[in-house]
């Protein structure tokens, strides 16, 4: 019996200590597969564009398998002649969200959207899945990848300037950030480059970044844009700027996005990065963020060191908007018998998976408000843009409005652990 025990220990413990080995399977340059995801509210379907080499991966080379299952899709990438998984992440996209409008049922349109992982040294398959109805991953789409091929574009695509705003180490070992200048002429560069100390400094006011300062990197890229300031359609305000940001994304006002993914990829690559933030020129309050996509914010307005965190927390951390009194695009966007998969709310169909463990066994569920301080936890209902049948962690926090300048306990927790999947 004991010799038993013995052999499964070790066939278990080696198992779990199995990793993927960066060296035997990646370059130290990253690879990019850009595709287009074409479709209306009922249906969608994949195409292939092309592949990129960029120079750099600045992603960790010891975490290479997705461990946290956050996002709306799923990309898997597996080693040709051997079939291992050598590579995944999770993200979300604009498509997803537009998918969800009231446009989406009238007619069919095609956005670009972008995966970038280590460079293989052989041929691979990429395998993209998104979430069913019940939340499921699923798989949708192939693709076969020769990264050998001469039709893999080497070319550098909008070369810009880049610099340094908080360098804490070897990027393969820290979250990586890069700001993107966006509606910022030649000679407003050096308003960037001041907004983006702005930025920085501004995001370590903040815990969980404070504590985790030294886990993070923080670039800068000039982006030049031909004229100052952003489109504002509602205001019959057009403006030619490098990365085509644009207020009124999907006819909400505030809603401040750009469909031009490839400009924005292009720019990014000068650099080595994890996340892309665009800082967009404008006193016009607005911004926006999607999951492993990019975030944006408006760089001069009275809330923009706000609007910063805010939109950071769902670009980096995948977590749900907690209010539920604005006016949105989104339709039906959180059903009622699926748990989410954003760590910062739930329908309470799947609660064990989110916060429940950090309640007191006594409290209520759903949880009164009254009594309770803005930062308690419990399970209050409203959120996801709804007032009924989703519920948040707390009364408030900066994920729900600008009464209070913190995240809670919740939020900090998943905002951690990503830093910290990126850097350890």
């Amino acid at each position: 019996m004991i010799k038993k025990i013995l052999i499964l220990f070790f066939i278990v413990t080696t198992c779990l200590s199995a990793q993927v080995k960066y060296d035997d399977y990646f370059y130290n340059k990253q690879l990019r597969l850009d595709y287009f995801h074409t479709g209306n509210a009922d249906s969608d379907s994949y195409s292939f564009d092309e592949l990129i080499e960029e120079p750099y991966w600045g992603g960790s080379k010891i975490n290479l398998i997705d461990t946290i299952g956050y996002g709306n899709f799923m990309f898997y990438v597996y080693d040709l002649k051997t079939n291992n998984l050598i590579y995944s992440r999770g993200y979300s996209s604009l498509f997803q969200e537009w998918q969800t409008t009231e446009e989406a049922k009238i007619f069919d349109r095609t956005f670009t959207e972008i995966l970038v992982f280590p460079y293989p040294k052989d041929s691979i398959r990429v395998e993209i899945h998104n979430r069913d109805s019940k939340n499921k991953f699923q798989k949708r789409k192939e693709f076969l990848i020769d990264p050998n091929s001469y039709f893999v574009k080497k070319e550098k695509l909008n070369s810009a300037e880049k610099f340094d705003i908080h360098i804490s180490g070897e990027s393969e070992k820290k979250l990586d950030i890069v700001l993107l200048s966006e509606g910022y002429t030649k000679d407003e560069m050096e308003n960037f480059e001041k907004d983006c100390k702005i930025f920085a400094n501004t995001l370590f006011e903040y815990e969980p970044f404070y504590s985790l300062r030294e886990n993070i990197n923080i670039w800068g890229v000039k982006a030049i844009s031909e004229d100052s300031g952003v489109d504002i359609p509602g205001d019959s305000v057009w403006k030619n700027t490098a990365l085509n940001s644009t207020f009124y994304t999907f006819d909400s006002e505030r809603y401040l996005m750009t469909m031009d993914n490839k400009s924005v990829r292009n720019y990014a690559s000068n650099v080595p990065y994890d996340q892309i933030y665009i800082l967009v020129n404008t006193e016009k309050y607005g911004g926006g963020a999607i999951f492993n996509y990019y975030s944006t914010a408006a760089s001069n307005n009275t809330y923009s060191k706000k609007i910063y965190i805010h939109e950071f927390g769902h670009g980096l951390a995948g977590l749900a908007d907690e209010y539920y009194t604005s006016d949105v695009a989104y339709q039906n966007f959180y059903p009622h018998d699926v748990e989410p998969w954003e760590p910062n709310i739930t329908t309470l169909v799947n609660f064990e998976s989110k916060w429940k463990n950090l309640l007191d066994p006594n409290i209520k569920i759903p949880t009164d408000s009254e009594g309770k301080d803005k930062l308690d936890l419990g399970v209050f209902e409203g959120g996801g843009y709804v007032e009924k049948g989703v519920y948040r962690p707390t009364i408030s926090s900066l994920m729900k409005g600008w009464d209070i300048d913190e995240f809670n306990e919740v939020c900090k927790l998943a905002i951690e652990k990503i830093i910290k999947f990126y850097s350890e």
